[in-house]
């Protein structure tokens, strides 16, 4: 069965991403053809990118990037839960990816996005930076705006249809990862 990684995107004090993330897995956890868990990129303080070689060579030296590989590689997909700040995706997400290559390749992803468009700039350029580590991310993907899916913008309360948003681009995950990993999903 299909291991799926719900990153929680970002590190901020007073974040959505964590509330979000809860969502899609108390939705994503119902389901019988693949196994969903949270991954919190604070749980791993990874710093501003220090490696001294590029990710490709798979050269890593710290601690927190041997640990970060380790728990990445366990994954066969990826749920992406990013804010959008000032038109794209947050700093350590993108550092996130940058630490890693091997760990992320030939892998399928899916997107949530949120913020007061949406979040919809921010899985754009999400979509372009999973691209140069050879993630494929699928066609659907969730956008949650802050006007109709936050109560007083902090509170998370999925507007209608956002529940089959979710389902429809789960759906194309993990058929999308039983078709790269060659495992038939019955579902």
């Amino acid at each position: 069965m299909p291991r799926v990684g719900i990153i929680v995107g970002t590190t901020r004090p007073g974040r959505k991403a964590g509330q979000v993330a809860r969502w899609v897995h108390g939705i994503a956890a119902r389901r019988a053809d693949a196994s969903f868990e949270i991954v919190d990129l604070a749980d791993f303080s990874l710093p501003h990118l220090d490696e001294p070689t590029p990710a490709r060579g798979g050269e890593y030296r710290h601690a927190h990037t041997l640990a970060w590989a380790e728990r990445i590689g366990t994954l066969d997909a990826f749920v992406f839960v990013t804010p959008e700040y000032n038109g794209s995706i947050p700093g350590v997400l993108k550092d996130a990816l940058d630490f890693l290559y091997a760990e992320w390749t030939g892998k399928d992803a899916g997107l949530v996005g949120y913020g007061i468009g949406g979040g919809k700039r921010a899985m754009d350029h999400l979509r372009y930076v999973l691209g140069n580590v050879r993630v494929i991310a699928v066609a659907e993907q969730v956008s949650l705006t802050f006007r109709d899916d936050f109560e007083e913008m902090t509170r998370l309360v999925p507007g209608r249809g956002r529940q089959g948003e979710l389902v429809a681009m789960l759906d194309e995950l993990v058929a999308a990862v039983g078709k790269s990993s060659g495992v038939v999903v019955e579902g």
